[in-house]
């Protein structure tokens, strides 16, 4: 069927002359009829090698990219978005170069929820996608087009396509997947919200119903599938690609090759017999909920520890108990394995964190929240200067933190909406603000810092406060549990909160913490305890590189019934 279009004229007015640019965006029928509230994007990019919408980033070759929230659109009824709006990079849009750019419109949808604490509010839901905004199923966006751009001729945009469903990946032999409604997280939400995990079941499962297994699990972002785990060998005829992240080519093969080793080493026969599970826990506000209870997110820690770990260990016959199990990850998946093993201490048994996020905000990236008034600038009696955010291994910076903010403020506005990292660090780590949405660590825009938000944040989520607060509670559960890696040039300067956490925990006593903190010397992110091997080949291998190690800490506490050889506990 052929859909007539239905215009919605965007006005775009200049506050600087009285030229008039009209935008005409038009949305198909049918795309048009369930779009109700939502966040409008208008994207400019300078190549056609990517379309705008995957090319907003830190960097200084982003897309430009200027949104605005709007509510109650009726179908047929015209949409106004003033150019004056936030904009990103370029703040103004009247500073916008002449010249010729890809453009394109894009329209992220928000739903209700009338949430158990009695706020109702208005956020993009995940759709089993992991919380991208750019590919969430249902938005909705026009094809890339070349414009001449002069600030003064109109615009005709068509939206008139739609982001696919998502397609869930099958069982395999090894691999299983689980999607699990949890009762808690429903029930914060108003809604049925589920949790996900894919499953790595150990050699000759099925052959032996008496055998059960420590539960390693694997901390991080969203996970399509499980992943660096392939049963057949690389694929002889793929082309080698380059890896810009890395600087080499062939990165895919190296990818292939380390997925297929994995699979040998699991299904040797003298290979300690063990479940590895990467958990889904996206959200309204990010591809990951950091494991942790937060006030706007909901008890993610709770229903991840208490609901889901139990129904997948009672399902594929993991031990079920606290010493049994391990955690570990990089970055965000870092600062979660620190964080659930410090929250529930007794609930796991030793935590590997690489390149954790922030674990002490006195160096949040380069802030300190507590002692400074502004996060993006360093002010003196004469001169004002920007505060970095993102380095390379030399320390030359390629992006100023005020950038990198500036970005989520433009795709999400002021609400945390992004699906970004500033703003999930603040969805986790704020209290309610009083409109529903997470209240601001620091103003968006001027970057002014909120003292008593620092306090919430630092009184339940600064992991090195809370140990050195609580270590004559915590310690003794703790003890022996800790290890934290991190490259001495992380690119987001995560490395100074991990020396700030060194120097406390190498002064516990009563007892001594008895973990360990290592450094990669000039490693970037994310540097995971390997000082031999390069970190695209380690970062490949989280699913092994602790296995010595955790092995130890069995030795040292399993009951005398569980085979330390087979890591096999027989019931």
């Amino acid at each position: 069927m052929r859909y007539f279009p239905i215009f919605i004229f965007l006005i775009l007015i200049s506050c600087q002359s009285n030229q008039i640019s009209e935008v005409r965006i038009t949305v198909s029928e049918e795309l048009s009829k369930d779009l109700k509230d939502g966040r409008l994007l208008l994207l400019f990019h300078h190549s056609d090698k990517t379309e705008p919408r995957f090319a907003v980033s830190d960097d200084i070759n982003s897309a430009q990219v200027i949104g605005m929230d709007f509510e109650d659109y009726q179908s047929g009824e015209a949409l106004s978005l003033d150019l004056n709006e936030f904009g990103y990079p370029i703040e103004n849009w009247q500073n916008i170069p002449e010249g010729e750019y890809w453009i394109q419109a894009y329209i992220a949808k928000y739903e209700t929820f009338n949430r158990s604490d009695g706020h109702t509010i208005k956020m993009p839901m995940d759709q089993w996608e992991g919380r991208q905004w750019n590919r969430t199923p249902g938005n909705i966006y026009s094809i890339p087009q070349k414009i001449k751009w002069d600030g003064k001729a109109g615009l005709d945009l068509t939206i008139d396509q739609i982001n696919p469903p998502v397609t869930e990946p099958e069982d395999t032999e090894y691999i299983k997947h689980i999607k699990f409604k949890s009762e808690m997280l429903s029930e914060f939400w108003g809604r049925d919200i589920y949790l996900g995990a894919h499953v790595l079941i150990p050699r000759d499962f099925d052959q032996n119903p008496n055998e059960y297994y420590p539960l390693m699990i694997y901390h991080g972002h969203f996970p399509t599938d499980f992943d660096g785990f392939r049963t057949i060998p690389p694929d002889e005829e793929m082309e080698e690609d380059y890896s810009a992240r890395f600087d080499i080519y062939g990165y895919n093969k190296i990818q292939q090759q380390e997925a297929y080793d994995f699979y040998r080493k699991w299904i040797s026969p003298d290979f300690q017999k063990f479940i590895v599970i990467e958990i889904q826990h996206a959200n309204p506000f990010y591809d990951d909920s950091y494991a942790v209870n937060s006030q706007n997110i909901g008890p993610y820690g709770d229903a991840i520890t208490y609901e889901l770990i139990p129904h997948i260990e009672e399902q594929f016959r993991g031990i079920g108990e606290g010493w049994s199990r391990f955690v570990y990850g990089g970055s965000t998946g870092g600062w979660e394995a620190l964080a659930v093993q410090v929250m529930y201490p007794n609930e796991y048994n030793g935590c590997f964190a690489a390149c954790p996020d922030p674990i002490d905000f006195r160096a949040y990236t380069t802030v300190n929240i507590y002692e400074e008034e502004n996060a993006y600038f360093l002010n003196g009696p004469f001169r004002t200067t920007e505060r970095v955010g993102k380095r390379n291994y030399l320390g030359h910076v390629s992006a100023m933190l005020k950038d990198m903010n500036h970005k989520e403020l433009a795709l999400g506005g002021t609400k945390s909406r992004s699906g970004d990292q500033w703003d999930i660090w603040q969805a986790v780590y704020s209290p309610v603000g009083d409109d529903g949405y997470p209240k601001p660590i620091w103003d968006r825009y001027s970057g002014e810092i909120d003292k008593e938000v620092a306090k919430h944040w630092q009184e339940n989520f600064d992991l090195r406060y809370i140990m050195e607060r609580d270590w004559s509670k915590l310690g003794k559960n703790l003890e022996g549990k800790i290890h934290i890696y991190c490259g001495d040039m992380d690119n987001y300067y995560l490395n100074n909160a991990v020396y700030m956490t060194e120097d406390f925990l190498e002064n516990t006593t009563d007892p001594y913490y008895g973990g360990e903190v290592l450094y990669g010397d000039r490693a970037e992110h994310c540097w995971n305890g390997d000082p031999d091997l390069p970190n695209y080949i380690t970062r490949l291998r989280y699913n092994t590189m602790y296995l010595d190690k955790i092995g130890k800490r069995l030795n040292a506490t399993a009951p005398p019934n569980f085979n330390k050889k087979t890591w096999v506990l027989q019931k």
